[in-house]
């Protein structure tokens, strides 16, 4: 909706109304300031990337996006252009003239925004003084060894300076929304109020500083959240005025929103602040014209991943691979944040419970997680090279026999099948099956690791010893490299690997929002996450049976270890269990649960906080009806009504149970009518106005 007509609305729907005719509404603008615009550092970048072409559309040609400039980023990304709106580019040409180099252009994602991009190195001889001025407003120093901190200073007063040259051409009249992302745009918020510019200011904090240290630490973090003693946290860890700018930065802004429920109760303890709004990160959802082309693109790209699957464990492919499941973690090499601890402790009972079961079903598990390596393993390029050089092989011996197949089907003889191989060909194929003699065991990762010796997930996978024997129902591959398409080894990008795969497993201790779930789930493929990560709350807020839509939450908050480890290793072993069947019903589950997660229905979020901003800012000139902040509770997919086949809800007391029982859950599976009415479910409460409010569920009514 054009923001024109959203302001023009009368305020029954909660929207701010302007009250003075003679300030069009056209004229706001929008300014979203973060260190990660066309620079890709972590998860805020997706955050930005995929939210762009929602607020394109809303405000159009009065949307920028400020961030730093990069060359090496900015090649590729951004085409150059003067910005057509005359402010702006006075304001620019401003900071120009006193030797500040800043460019203006498109970044070239879907949506195209307008960016604005400052050149740090070109301002950074006035580095000391901005640090006095910053040390006079808030009190706050900034150590000289903090490069960090130091780049975050300069990009702060170069926002401050430029809103305040824009500022300057509209007479204090309230034409300018500026949204800050993290603490590294916060000094710019902080000058802006410092100097009472008319600018309406939102910060989001996308994961507090202090949490993440804390975590990474292995302290029980949230069992003691009330615990801490901040500063001293912060100042052992030597983050102290890092700290400092986010909480300055938290209580300056006239609006705090952070990205989901668990990081609001973290923020309010660590910040000393409760978020106004809390506003999901959401994702652009592209819907497949063919009801099931995700389903497809499963199948050719889990071919893929077979291929790479029968080079690496050559000489060793003794388990099918039709009955082989792929699981995956993907994400930044934080060991126990990012639960790989526990997802390995729970592979290694997985390993058990297959084994003395005698399933026949194997599990190969992927780690891709980057890491420092010096280049690939030689025995797994060796690996691939035997399995080419096999089937060049067999395609060589498959056209000679066809050639002499023909030539015999031609002059109507059925060929003697004991002369068509000569003894040429019986040579070719026995020196092919000797070259896939191995004696030793396939490696555990695809890369010579630098400090092999004290990396955390190869230590973990020598105490439980999963070394990819034969006896061994998981196998493990760590791939310490972000996947390419490009890559000798496993030529496929994050996108096509995750489609290929059965199960995503993120069972993170800490995740604010946890996007490597949420693109699982976009794309159709069933994932675990854990009540500690802000998508798992999600779910479990909207959804009433979670794992019956292939989202599986363990419960890491209310439970000890060795109990979530437990629960996980159950999930796994449940999902196992499945037969083929089962699997693609729980696929077509998954992917309708991405309408939850598509920008168009949470991007309201991130208008609410605009709104409440502008009419904080400025009463006078916008007020708001007083009303609750959008409701996340007002829509919930029930339960399937077919009996749902997930480990939650269809345990069997042996993991071989009856063709009769899937046969009852196939007849009462019907696909149209689930899909129906789980649609009905996500459109109909999405409207801007008050949604209902929801029963307040307890935490363990919808535990797994």
């Amino acid at each position: 909706m054009p923001l024109a007509r959203s302001l023009s609305m009368t305020s029954l729907n909660g929207l701010p109304q302007c009250e003075d005719e003679d300030l069009p509404v056209e004229d706001l603008l929008l300014f979203e300031i973060s260190w990660e615009v066309t620079n890709k550092v972590g998860g805020i970048y997706t955050v930005i990337q995929t939210k762009a072409k929602t607020t394109a559309d809303e405000w159009g040609e009065n949307y920028f996006l400020i961030g730093p400039y990069f060359e090496q980023n900015v090649k590729t990304q951004v085409e150059f252009s003067e910005p057509p709106n005359p402010a702006v580019k006075k304001a620019m040409d401003t900071m120009k003239s006193q030797g500040c180099q800043v460019f203006f252009g498109r970044w070239l994602i879907e949506g195209s925004p307008y960016v604005l991009l400052f050149d740090i190195g070109s301002a950074a001889w006035n580095l000391d003084k901005w640090k006095g001025e910053f040390w006079e407003v808030s009190n706050i120093g900034i150590p000289f060894h903090d490069r960090e901190a130091n780049d975050a200073v300069i990009f702060g007063s170069l926002t401050a300076w430029f809103l305040k040259e824009l500022s300057c051409q509209f007479d204090d009249k309230p034409n300018i929304i500026a949204h800050f992302h993290e603490w590294q745009a916060g000094v710019g918020l902080i000058l802006s109020r410092s100097q009472k510019l008319p600018v309406a200011t939102i910060f989001t904090t996308h994961a507090t500083l202090l949490g993440r240290y804390l975590c990474a630490a292995s302290i029980d973090f949230y069992n003691n959240l009330d615990q801490f003693d901040i500063d001293k946290e912060a100042g052992e860890r030597q983050i102290y005025h890092r700290y400092c700018m986010e909480r300055a930065s938290v209580h300056c802004a006239h609006v705090f929103t952070t990205v989901s429920q668990i990081t609001a109760t973290e923020a309010e303890h660590m910040l000393k602040k409760s978020p106004d709004v809390v506003t999901p990160n959401g994702l652009n959802i592209k819907k497949f014209s063919a009801m099931h082309e995700f389903q497809n693109l499963h199948s050719m790209y889990k071919a893929r991943i077979q291929e790479f699957i029968r080079g690496h464990f050559y000489g060793h492919l003794d388990f099918d691979l039709d009955k082989t499941l792929f699981f995956f973690i993907a994400g930044r090499y934080e060991f126990s944040n990012k639960g790989a601890d526990m997802f390995l402790e729970a592979l290694s009972r997985l390993n058990f419970l297959l084994r003395v079961h005698k399933t026949d079903v194997t599990v190969i598990v992927f780690f891709i997680m980057p890491a420092k390596t010096n280049n690939f393993n030689v025995e797994t390029l060796k690996g691939q090279a035997v399995r080419k050089q096999l089937w060049d092989t067999a395609q060589s011996v498959k056209e000679k026999f066809g050639r002499k197949l023909y030539n015999a089907l031609l002059k109507g003889e059925i060929p003697d099948l004991n002369k068509i191989l000569d003894r040429d060909d019986i040579s070719i194929m026995k020196r092919a099956i000797f070259t896939t003699q191995r004696h030793t065991l396939p490696p555990v990762t695809t890369h010579n690791m630098i400090d092999d010796s004290n990396d955390p997930i190869l230590n973990t996978i020598r105490r439980i010893g999963l070394f990819n024997n034969r006896t061994d129902r998981v196998k493990v591959i760590l791939h310490p490299e972000f996947l390419s398409s490009t890559s000798p080894l496993l030529p496929l990008d994050y996108e096509e690997f995750v489609r290929g795969c059965h199960l995503g497993v993120f069972p993170s201790y800490y995740e604010p929002w946890g996007y490597t779930p949420a693109e699982c789930t976009v794309m159709g493929i069933p994932s675990v996450t854990t009540n500690l990560s802000g998508f798992g709350c999600f779910m479990q807020e909207h959804v009433a049976d979670p794992a019956a839509y292939g989202i599986y939450i363990v419960d890491r908050r209310f439970r000890s270890p060795d109990e979530s480890c437990n629960q996980l290793t159950q999930f796994l072993y449940g999902f196992c269990q499945q037969n083929r069947r089962q699997r693609i019903i729980q696929r077509n589950r998954t992917e309708r649960l991405s309408d939850l997660l598509d920008w168009k229905y949470l991007g309201r979020y991130y208008m609410h906080a605009r709104h409440l901003a502008l009419s904080r800012t400025f009463p006078v000139k916008f007020e708001m009806e007083p009303s609750a902040p959008p409701k996340t509770e007002g829509f919930r997919f029930p339960r399937p009504s077919s009996v749902p086949p997930s480990p939650s809800a269809s345990q069997h007391s042996s993991p071989h149970h009856s063709e009769a029982e899937d046969e009852d859950e196939d007849e009462r599976y019907d696909e149209d009518e689930e899909a129906e009415r789980d649609r009905q479910n996500i459109k109909s409460p999405f409207s801007l106005g008050a949604l209902p409010q929801g029963k307040k569920k307890q935490h363990g009514e919808y535990r797994n």
